[in-house]
């Protein structure tokens, strides 16, 4: 009894904190639908080096990972798939072995579909140096790509620090609609923000979408680690990266976000404990934006947005790309309506 109990008590806490639930499949693709989807934070590397996996000796892994871009390459065409966005934190540790199973796995979206990359804290250090991320990911590998609009560039000696791809923009199309993307990095600097909006005054025919890493989460930098869980959130209120330079998630939608009448989508990643929240709020126009966390704990799990222009609504799904089903459950957040929902998104002339 004693050896049963020990056995039982001494499972890693991570194990089960990591579940995830459901049991009710993808529903149907809706006649003339498209599929946005969005990949959360994906840190769940194993092997040598790995947070996770301190003593192994085995080769860098990213099952998860590679799982989440398998199904999108899988289901490319009967999703309708037309745009995929990472939030960020896209490696773990911010070495070069995590790097390079990120990119052996991401390129296998190259060709396949338009994408963007956003740059996590943990995809940098605290001063923005990105170096790791331009290399695996320049935006000269980009430039081929009828899709890529280009990145954010400066002429300061720092060229690791926000440029090259490090803040990039992407076009597309679907549904008779045009489309902008945004990718900016976490707590983008303002010279970031005055390229971004540039960008958002010169396409505002286009519909406008943009990913960052920190936006919703916990308001204020908590004090302890249950606070991680439970303190007050909102659009956040502190910063990770560029010091005095960096823009909280607040300073970000008052300097930006909330000035543009293109933008109604935010997307954004970070907050593992909260891992699924949205808030919309009116812009300075009236029109309402809404910003959605995603953030599931690097377990393979897919947000899809899937714009059904007869509704003029949007069906967001979380999705277990390994279990198949629906997530309905995680250890914390209950709430079914975080997971799935419905959102307002007007793609149709109104009627006469």
């Amino acid at each position: 009894m004693r050896i049963l109990l020990c056995l039982f008590l001494c499972v890693p806490a991570f194990a089960a904190s990591k579940k995830l639930t459901g049991t009710q499949p993808l529903p149907p693709m809706p006649a003339a639908a498209f599929t946005v989807v969005i990949i959360p934070d994906t840190q769940a590397y194993t092997g040598k080096g790995c947070k996770a996996t301190p003593d192994s000796t085995d080769p860098v892994t990213n099952s998860n990972l590679e799982a989440q871009v398998k199904w999108i390459a899988a289901h490319r065409e009967d999703q309708n798939i037309v745009f995929v966005s990472h939030v960020g934190d896209i490696v773990d540790k911010n070495n070069a072995s995590e790097w390079a199973v990120a990119r052996q796995h991401l390129d296998t979206l190259r060709g396949v579909v338009p994408f963007s990359l956003t740059v996590g804290n943990h995809d940098m250090t605290t001063k923005g140096d990105a170096h790791l991320f331009q290399e695996h990911f320049p935006a000269a590998s980009f430039k081929d790509y009828p899709w890529y609009l280009g990145s954010y560039t400066h002429t300061r000696k720092d060229q690791n620090v926000s440029a090259n791809n490090v803040n990039s923009a992407q076009l597309f199309s679907a549904g008779g609609m045009d489309f902008i993307h945004l990718s900016l990095e976490c707590n983008a600097p303002d010279d970031v923000l005055a390229w971004a909006g540039d960008l958002l005054s010169k396409n505002a025919s286009r519909r406008a979408l943009i990913t960052t890493h920190m936006d919703l989460g916990i308001l204020d930098k908590p004090k302890t680690e249950e606070g991680f869980i439970h303190d007050p959130k909102g659009r956040m209120r502190w910063v990770k990266i560029h010091g005095a330079r960096g823009n909280t998630a607040e300073q970000m939608w008052d300097k930006l976000f909330r000035k543009h009448p293109s933008l109604r989508l935010i997307f954004c990643g970070d907050q593992s404990r909260v891992t699924a929240l949205k808030l919309t709020t009116p812009s300075d126009d009236g029109h309402p934006v809404t910003s959605m966390l995603t953030d599931y704990l690097s377990q393979p799990a897919l947000r899809l947005l899937r714009f059904v222009p007869a509704e003029n609504r949007i069906h967001a799904l979380t999705y277990d790309v390994v279990n198949n089903v629906l997530v309905s459950d995680t250890p914390y957040v209950h709430e079914l309506d975080q997971h799935q929902f419905t959102l307002d998104y007007p793609m149709q002339p109104a009627a006469k």
